[in-house]
């Protein structure tokens, strides 16, 4: 004797539309934290504000730090002032035109940024910025 089940018997099948969600999101997750994963060079310092900064282009870029006690850090290394011409040195030589970002704590002595930016400028490098944050 056969007995009918109380369920139709349906085929399987996969749903698309909730598919197409999860890569959606996925896709999202991986934009969001590439994105924020921007390499960052110099140390950790509170940047003063300027109403009129703005962004440049961050590729192939030193960073020269002065932080709040008056410490030299070239791309988180800490340095003194009498080993800053040599390494400025070295990087003029590995590279003909390179591009340093100087950023100095809020607090840090105005004197000690400028004597960076006198450094830099002694040896032919023209692409220099100062690094701020808007208001």
């Amino acid at each position: 004797m056969n007995i009918p089940s109380p369920r139709a018997h349906k085929r399987a099948r996969i749903e698309i539309i909730p598919l197409i969600d999860i890569v959606f999101f996925l896709l999202a997750t991986f934009v969001m934290v590439s994105l924020s994963m921007v390499k960052n060079q110099g140390i950790a310092v509170n940047l003063p504000i300027a109403s009129t900064s703005a962004s440049q282009d961050r590729k192939d870029y030193t960073t020269i730090s002065v932080n709040e006690k008056g410490d030299y850090f070239f791309n988180k290394e800490p340095i003194t002032m009498e080993q800053l011409p040599a390494r400025l040195a070295a990087l003029k030589s590995a590279d003909l035109d390179p591009r340093v970002f100087i950023n100095g704590d809020q607090k840090a002595e105005f004197g000690k940024a400028i004597a960076v930016l006198d450094e830099v400028r002694k040896l032919g490098i023209s692409k220099v910025a100062i690094e701020t944050r808007k208001k």
